[in-house]
């Protein structure tokens, strides 16, 4: 009998085991609030994990086996996390988590923030600093036309605004 299908009894015991989340190769930079976002998922984790914890056998090994990896993965995140203050750096040029106005080649105007990976949101208009667009305004100053290499195409883009933080208007 073909034995692929079946559940030997002897696995009964042993942990699930899930997949590893890859960790960046890039530097961690998070902006405060960024830290705040990765600080409270630890915290939410760890929760869910002393829960799944005290549950015993009740518990979905699979799903303490995810939240034990995911609680690892942002550990590991948290650990390199570089934090970056916006207003603490030259309010001259583009920098990381700061946010750019642009007026794109069709006149339509968009805000950007330049934010940390795990941060990154496009529906609020927040860019991974290490993203295609991120790289094109970083150093810019208002005035500057830089170029976006998108997989759709090029498209000037010009700096209109630059200011710490979050968008105020």
């Amino acid at each position: 009998m073909n034995r692929a299908f079946v559940k030997d009894p002897d696995d009964a015991g042993r942990p699930e085991e899930v997949p590893e989340r890859p960790q960046s190769p890039h530097p961690n930079y998070v902006t405060p609030g960024g830290l705040k976002q990765l600080e409270a998922m630890a915290e939410g984790l760890s929760a869910h994990h002393d829960r799944l914890r005290e549950a015993g056998k009740l518990a979905d090994p699979r799903e303490l086996a995810t939240v034990q990896r995911d609680l690892r993965w942002v550990e590991g995140r948290l650990q390199r996390a570089i934090r970056v203050d916006p207003a603490a750096q030259a309010l001259d040029r583009v920098g990381f988590g700061m946010t750019v106005e642009v007026r794109d080649e069709g006149g339509r105007i968009e805000t950007y923030r330049i934010v940390g990976e795990d941060e990154a949101d496009a529906a609020q208009g927040k860019v991974s600093w290490v993203s295609p667009l991120a790289e094109a305004l970083l150093h810019a100053q208002p005035g500057d036309e830089v170029i976006w290499r998108r997989p759709a195409g090029r498209m000037r883009l010009e700096v209109l605004a630059i200011w710490p933080g979050a968008a105020t208007n």
